[in-house]
């Protein structure tokens, strides 16, 4: 039988038209694994493909079908011209069919239009094929290959952790070390930043506290009070011991790890950069178990399940990978999904390159619960939290976490029932000390017999701890409830969302980092609220340790932020106690600190309290601890008379020995003060003689001791009222100490210069 051209070639258009259709059917149809959403078929698999693919890959994918395409109409034209061909006879005519297929039919027409058809429909399947190709369907681009999907992850807990998860990064850094430009990125996405900065502009931030409540919104949420059951498990406490990241792994139940001397480089060069050991680190579980540093009656306590939803609010510049990652994923793991609404991290416009790709990659493993947002400069910690507010709008409280943390075995329910029960209330977690070095876990040291302790502040602002007063201790049935205290560290706590924008968020002209903690403290408190540390709350922080070269403040700041911030704070809220801070801090005095009217007209629209009232009524026991402060007779550098050398304290705290070193005339460590009181002071620190009786130390002084110093302007001369001495110096050895009055003596001889911050 002979087998003529055009009976071949309709023979393959008609089976490619088939598999044509075939190939679409299937790749237009939902996966099995993946359903498509109610009503919504064909059109939601093109959606969904066309949706997932941005930046780069898209225009990947573009170039892609722009190539393609153009070729596979070239390649449907000349077939579809050759079949043209094949279909004509000899003399014009349609000619070279199969006399079975024409049936009786006189009109060449007949025979034209049924091979057209055809022409036509394989030309459908051919476009359709091209389509499929140019589009990428035969390899979902969203599906990645084996290789791909080989790749070592990051440490996942006990998701498929082998040995090699216990190696550290060794020469140090490797990944972490990493930068990118932050302009490039800044500029790529600028049209987009100009349409969505911060959630809305910086004059939606700026403009917050001038859109204030006058009155605060009334309870409205009803919820029981927590009940205490001795003997009766919790209905929040885990029914079984928490498991192990990783089965006997480095770290597990917060135990020490140490490392061996072969890595002491590797850990001061991870310590430098980001001020923790890293290396030990790395080498630990994500998913880690920790110790249960709770009273043991925290265990009994029953709550009401009518909780609040929360979003958790992560603020980071620069963090190591694990410790970041750590505190995500312990928050993942110890809290209740029901109420767990959001994580929201804000990128404060770090630039190490494991915190940009690699970390969005990663946050997907849990499908938008973990989100990622960028701050297009350098904001601070203060301002960073406030655009996180913004940012977060699907829990019903904010619970503040540093970057750097693990939350404890039923962490959340304690932590969040009394804001339940009050709106106005603030509470804070009990934060106990992780070791950078080792990280280990332990309560912090200090406070009563229970290790309780209240937030508090000497009079230059500087933060401090008090032990739980026997007044709030009467306030209590049981010793694990709940109890008041004047301030918080500020790093870790929970408020309820429209309470907070009610309260204005921090005050925007806080820079930075520093004071933000007491201005939200005092709002608080003065305007109605009330700040509850919580004793069955417990999360672990790490603490930086000594090494750390620092994050610089960007030059738009300017100089002395923190400063600026205890001024802005102590001019809102201290009223007439604000004389005890300049009292501590004199260098402040001309420091420029701003537009503060909006603040004040904050205080009189919601009859805030006065400072006198907090004092009394909340922070009662401070003065006991810290009294404030006497006058000062002078204040400034203590410069040797007519020579370029200042007393310096180095640093040192509680016991060290002052030195001699070059006047810098920039305060800090060379700034000292002496009062009506006889005290030669800096910050809460002493100046006294030492246990030798001659060289002069540094130590921590109430308002009663080392009353040892006159100061003789007129005769450049310190004398030290107990022995008669007087203030002596060798600059040879840059040593400080008293020794024998003697005029005629030069060493003796100082002055003491008022040098202002600004």
């Amino acid at each position: 039988m002979r087998l003529k051209l055009g009976f071949l070639l309709r023979a393959v258009l008609l089976a490619g038209s088939f598999l044509g259709l075939l190939l679409l059917w299937s790749s237009l149809s939902p996966r099995a694994e993946e359903p498509a959403p109610p009503g919504r078929t064909w059109f939601f698999w093109i959606e969904r493909s066309v949706l997932q693919l941005e930046g780069n890959e898209l225009a990947i994918h573009c170039q892609k079908i722009a190539v393609r395409i153009p070729a596979m109409v070239l390649v449907g034209l000349l077939l579809d011209v050759l079949l043209m061909i094949s279909l004509r006879g000899d003399k014009g005519t349609i000619g070279s069919l199969d006399e079975d297929l024409i049936i009786d039919c006189s009109q060449q027409k007949c025979v034209f239009v049924l091979s057209y058809v055809q022409v036509n429909v394989s030309y459908v399947a051919i476009w359709s094929l091209g389509m499929l190709w140019a589009l990428g369907h035969f390899q979902d681009p969203f599906t990645k290959d084996d290789k791909e999907d080989n790749r070592p992850m990051p440490n996942k807990g006990d998701h498929g952790l082998g040995n090699e998860k216990f190696k550290p990064v060794v020469p140090w850094p490797h990944v972490e070390g990493v930068e990118v430009d932050l302009e490039s990125i800044r500029r790529k996405n600028k049209a987009k930043n100009e349409l969505n900065h911060h959630g809305g502009g910086d004059n939606k931030q700026q403009n917050i506290i001038q859109r204030q409540y006058l009155t605060f919104k009334p309870q409205t949420f009803v919820y029981r009070d927590p009940v205490l059951r001795p003997g009766v498990l919790g209905n929040f406490e885990p029914k079984e011991p928490e498991p192990h990241g990783v089965v006997g792994g480095p770290g597990e139940e917060a135990k020490p790890y140490v490392l061996g001397p072969d890595y002491k480089e590797s850990i001061q060069a991870s310590i430098k950069e980001f001020g923790f050991n890293m290396v030990a680190s790395d080498m630990i579980s994500l998913d880690r178990s920790v110790n249960d540093l709770r009273q043991e009656e925290c265990k009994y306590w029953h709550y009401d399940e009518n909780l609040l939803t929360s979003s958790v609010v992560i603020v980071f510049h620069n963090e190591g990978w694990s410790t970041l990652m750590r505190t995500v994923h312990s928050v993942i793991k110890r809290t209740p999904r029901k109420y767990l609404a959001e994580i929201v991290l804000i990128d404060d416009f770090s630039n190490k390159a494991h915190l940009k790709e690699r970390l969005d990659e990663y946050i997907k493993q849990w499908n938008g619960l973990v989100k990622v947002f960028r701050n297009e400069r350098r904001e601070g910690l203060i301002q960073a939290r406030s655009i996180g507010a913004q940012k977060a709008k699907l829990g019903q409280v904010l619970v503040y976490l540093d970057a750097h943390c693990e939350v404890g075995i039923n962490w959340y329910a304690p932590l969040i029932a009394p804001i339940a029960k009050d709106r106005t209330t603030c509470t804070v977690p009990l934060i106990d000390y992780i070791d950078g070095s080792d990280y280990s876990i332990e309560p912090q040291q200090g406070g009563d017999e229970d290790g309780f302790a209240r937030g508090a502040w000497d009079w230059s602002l500087l933060w401090k701890r008090i032990p739980l007063s026997q007044k709030e201790k009467s306030k209590r049935k049981h010793k694990t409830e709940p109890y008041r205290s004047p301030a918080m560290a500020g790093g870790l706590f929970a408020i309820e969302r429209d309470f907070f924008f009610e309260l204005g968020l921090y005050d925007p002209g806080l820079q930075i980092w520093g004071g933000e903690n007491f201005e939200i403290s005092y709002k608080i408190w003065q305007c109605g609220g009330k700040l509850l540390f919580v004793p069955c709350s417990r999360v672990g922080h790490i603490y930086r340790l000594q090494g750390w070269q620092g994050n610089p403040p960007p030059v738009y700041v300017g100089s002395s932020p923190t400063l600026k911030n205890y001024v802005r704070v102590v001019e809102v809220w201290w009223d007439e106690y604000k004389d005890y801070f300049y009292a501590s801090r004199p260098e402040t005095k001309a420091l420029p600190y701003g537009d503060i009217s909006e603040l004040k007209k904050f205080r009189e629209d919601h009859n805030c309290k006065s400072f006198k009232w907090f004092m009394e009524e909340i922070a009662y026991d401070i003065t006991s601890y810290y009294p404030l402060p006497p006058k000062n007779v002078d204040w400034g550098e203590i410069r040797g008379f007519e020579t370029s050398y200042c007393i310096d304290s180095m640093g040192h705290t509680n016991g060290g020995f002052v030195e001699l070193g070059p006047c810098h005339r920039m305060g800090g460590n060379q700034l000292f003060r002496i009062n009506g009181a006889n005290q030669l002071m800096q910050y809460d620190q002493c100046l006294t003689k030492g246990p030798d009786g001659s060289k002069i130390m540094i130590t921590h002084c109430n308002q009663n001791e080392y009353k040892d110093w006159q100061y003789f302007k007129n005769l450049h001369r310190f004398t030290h009222i107990p022995s008669g001495k007087c203030l002596d110096r060798s600059e040879v050895l840059h040593q400080v100490f008293i020794s024998e009055c003697d005029s005629s003596k030069a060493t003796q001889k100082w002055e003491m210069n008022n040098i202002l911050s600004v």
